[in-house]
């Protein structure tokens, strides 16, 4: 079992709110459907052992510019933001200001 896929539903609905998205946004963004995203976050800390559809949605957050923190040296598992909202705001921007499309270089 990888441990990327080891997340929480506290975890999910952390990240979630964090970035600002609704429900309807990340289920979409996962291919899920809303009920069973808000079944995933009111499940609180039970954690998913590397079920296809919470990696669905883990990867649709890491979309949204969400790093997942797990446990470790007696600090607990968490969740923070890829960039700032400056960053992501400047991103956005350059990412649609048309061109050639390329692999992007950011993590």
């Amino acid at each position: 079992m990888k441990r990327e896929a080891e997340i929480s539903g506290r975890q999910i609905a952390a990240a979630r709110l964090l970035t600002g998205i609704s429900r309807a946004e990340l289920a979409a963004a996962a291919g899920i459907s809303v009920a069973l995203l808000k079944k995933l976050e009111a499940s609180g800390s039970v954690t998913f052992p590397g079920e296809d559809k919470v990696t669905a949605v883990r990867e649709a957050l890491g979309d949204f510019g969400v790093i997942f923190l797990f446990e470790e040296k007696g600090i607990g598992a968490g969740v923070r933001l890829k960039f700032t909202r400056l960053d992501t705001e400047q991103i956005g921007k350059l990412e649609n200001e048309g061109g050639f499309v390329r692999e992007d270089d950011v993590p």
